[in-house]
């Protein structure tokens, strides 16, 4: 099994999911081998929490594990931040640690973010070789003032190609052994760099003029796209493409103020779908329907029991939000969920985002502000029908009021049952005011 993780990468960023600018032909290739999903998303609108939910099978709010590590410190707001857990804990159970019980050769390269800090020797304690992983090389994206040479946006500053030559390497070594192969990249998080060529080439487009269209992230997915080709065409090479399950995921959505992630609202860092709603792909032979679309809901907390159930091993963990997708594979029009929830009581300084949290039911979607509720002041929910309103623009609080109340009555008693830390109040601030 491969699983393929991007950074920052939006929904709308592949040409599989509508782009005429950004070139992706590999990816888009895998889509037409496999099924690819439109309700996908992120446990979280940044990548430390995702993550967590993507080893463990838990949500965020359950693991205390709430915002990027470490996270945004001031406490200048109207509210502060709960105590939250700013590392993975040793005891959390990894789909890692369980595969590799089972007899599977385990492996990630590239970005981990789940350290008690980013870089050694502070991270080594906490480091994928403690949760699961046979083999690691972690890796972490190009400083702002390019210090070292590796960062030379001609030389491949945020190791797509050293990531992709690992994989390799990784492949070739256990073909004849049921391995699991974490190929998790830092691109296209910022800083922006690739090779000035490349940028030119899509500075050149009459496309580039859009808000939606980067010249730079565009040259950077093309850098991605082409390591998942090499890795797609090994598995070719090595005669495993009939039993080598293939999964294309982001952590969270694009940075907006980049690039728009038309036609979703906002982007990395807010509840709204720019943030969370994520391009999934995944090709099973024998299992997923070729060139298949599927409108289910599925959350990262969710790949989990999906990597054990496809790997034939029963039980998962206590505590497990998420459920096997296996069956959607089967036939897309399944559904496993009836409801995802999202919590975020941080200040996140990149986006402006606010403490929130976030319920989807069906077509529907709330989010509770946590300033209004805490403070109780008004207008503390937004109420959107995403099936013919996706960029949420009209907020239906008002005309569906029984509607809002009943969501947000879920979202409080999921917040109880995950004894999600809430804000609270910052006296010293509000007595400023």
């Amino acid at each position: 099994m491969i699983f393929i993780l991007a950074d920052d990468l939006g929904y709308s960023q592949l040409g599989c999911y509508g782009s005429n600018f950004y070139k992706t032909p590999h990816i888009d290739k895998l889509a037409e081998e496999g099924m690819r999903f439109t309700n996908a998303y992120a446990a979280c609108a940044v990548c430390s929490p995702t993550r967590a939910s993507i080893m463990t099978g838990k949500y965020p709010a359950r693991l205390h594990l709430t915002d990027f590590i470490a996270g945004n410190t001031k406490d200048t707001y109207p509210l502060s931040q709960p105590d939250w857990q700013k590392y993975l804990l040793l005891e959390e159970i990894t789909f890692a640690e369980i595969l590799k019980e089972h007899g599977y050769r385990t492996a990630l390269f590239g970005k981990w973010h789940l350290s008690q800090e980013k870089t050694a020797p502070g991270s080594l304690a906490f480091n994928p070789d403690k949760q699961g992983f046979d083999e690691s090389f972690v890796t972490y994206k190009p400083s702002q003032s390019m210090a070292q040479p590796w960062q030379d946006a001609e030389n491949d500053a945020h190791n797509v190609d050293t990531i992709t030559s690992l994989a390799i390497d990784f492949l070739e070594r256990n073909r004849s052994n049921p391995f699991f192969l974490f190929v998790s990249h830092n691109t296209i998080h910022d800083p922006l760099r690739e090779k000035a060529e490349t940028i030119q080439k899509y500075r050149d487009l009459e496309e580039s003029k859009e808000p939606e269209n980067h010249p730079v992230i565009a040259a950077m997915i093309e850098r991605l796209d082409g390591s998942c080709g090499v890795i797609l065409n090994k598995i070719i090479e090595l005669g495993l493409e009939k039993n080598t399950v293939v999964i294309f995921f982001s952590d969270n959505g694009g940075k907006h103020d980049y690039a728009a992630q038309t036609p979703l609202r906002t982007g990395k860092g807010w509840l709204y779908e720019g943030g969370i709603r994520e391009p999934l792909i995944v090709k099973w032979p024998g299992n997923a329907t070729a060139g298949s679309v599927s409108e289910s809901l599925i959350s990262s907390i969710d790949f989990l029991p999906t990597f054990l159930e496809i790997s034939g091993i029963e039980g998962i963990p206590e505590n497990v939000d998420g459920k096997s997708f296996t069956r959607v594979l089967k036939d897309p029009k399944t559904n496993i969920h009836q409801e995802l929830f999202w919590h975020y009581p941080h200040y996140h300084g990149g986006s402006g985002m606010r403490p929130a949290g976030a319920v989807r039911s069906a077509n529907y979607k709330l989010i509770e502000w946590y300033e209004p509720a805490v403070l109780n002041l008004e207008n503390p929910v937004e109420l959107f029908d995403l099936r013919n309103d996706i960029g949420e623009t009209t907020n239906l609080a008002d005309s569906l009021p029984d509607r809002a109340i009943e969501l947000r009555e879920l979202l409080r008693n999921w917040r109880i049952e995950t004894r999600a830390q809430m804000p609270l109040v910052n006296t010293n601030i509000i007595e400023e005011i």
